[in-house]
């Protein structure tokens, strides 16, 4: 990998990983594809103890947003309250009363995944299609997150390279983690990773986030995924991947002048999902407890017509 050409780096990564044409000239789906009904059945079959896991942030005004993009952290306003109701304004029969809210935020702001329509490669979106053709002002008229929402949910297996590699169950920001580092990771807790798969990667800086405070945790220095893991995540033919972090690739990324190169391979070209700023901590304690780092995965993105990426409130069940 020459550190100076993230250019060529690119561009040799994603002719050797795409996946364009491997579902059809209409696919809308990319490596979910790969998460069939077989698949599915697996995965439920891993749910014994029947304990439960969120692995979603809250959604507040405390998250991590600093306004990079425009992006801001939820703003959660009351409709009707229980004040309303107690005085009488509501309007309402038989002393019946109720509240009520709205909340306006942007889609990526805290636990989320990244649809098929976020990320383009030289005007280029997700199956070879053309960028100004697919998201318009209109939103992702072709590759829509809502296409996904029936879909995502499977065997989940938990990666905590962080536990594994880590000080204190934490790796260091700027730490690039390897093919090398993913399969010592999955060696360690006994598990495979493979076809139809939904990995959750966990660094452990989300932990050191909470410990220490938000800082520069949306968009700033992160441990990550190396860009040279890509070849890993197109041969294991995995569905979805997610990790703790802002970005899901490590960052400062590993080239000079780069921004987000893993990303510009992995969606428009590969077509994998990647979920971002997921909260997989009470899960690796329980994981890291028991030895068991498989089970039941649901991760629907809500079906918002358009959206080139959705909240998510990911639920592991063992």
């Amino acid at each position: 990998m020459n550190r100076h050409d993230p250019e060529g780096a690119v561009a040799e990564a994603a002719k050797a990983y795409s996946n364009w044409g491997r579902w059809g000239a209409d696919d809308v789906l990319g490596t979910l594809n790969f998460l069939d009904a077989a698949k599915r059945r697996e995965g439920a079959a891993l749910v014994r103890r029947g304990v439960s896991f969120s692995l979603a942030q809250r959604f507040d005004m405390d998250g991590p947003q600093k306004g990079w993009r425009r992006r801001t952290n939820p703003v959660h306003t009351m409709l009707d309250t229980g004040t309303d109701a107690a005085l009488g304004n509501q309007g309402f029969p038989h002393g019946i009363g109720g509240a009520d809210d709205v909340i306006a935020m942007p889609l990526q702001c805290s636990t989320q995944w990244d649809g098929l329509g976020h990320i383009f490669d030289h005007g280029r979106a997700w199956n070879g299609r053309a960028a100004e053709q697919v998201v318009t002002s209109d939103g992702d008229l072709v590759t829509g997150i809502e296409h996904m929402a029936p879909y995502v949910a499977g065997r989940g297996v938990l990666l905590d390279v962080g536990r594994v590699l880590g000080t204190d169950g934490e790796l260091p920001d700027g730490f690039a983690i390897t093919e090398e580092h993913l399969t010592a990771t999955a060696e360690a807790h006994g598990v495979t990773v493979g076809r139809g798969d939904l990995v959750v990667v966990r660094t452990g800086q989300l932990t050191r986030a909470r410990r220490e405070g938000w800082g520069d945790y949306a968009g700033g220095a992160a441990p990550g995924l190396s860009f040279t893991t890509a070849g890993w995540l197109h041969r294991t033919e995995i569905a979805a991947v997610a990790t703790d972090t802002w970005g899901f690739e490590v960052r400062p990324n590993e080239f000079e002048h780069a921004f987000q190169p893993l990303h510009q391979v992995a969606i428009p070209n590969m077509g994998l999902l990647i979920g971002e700023m997921w909260d997989p901590d009470a899960l690796a304690e329980d994981c890291a407890h028991d030895g068991v780092h498989e089970f039941w995965l649901t991760a629907a993105p809500l079906p918002i017509t358009g959206a080139v990426g959705s909240p998510v409130n990911p639920v592991a069940v063992k």
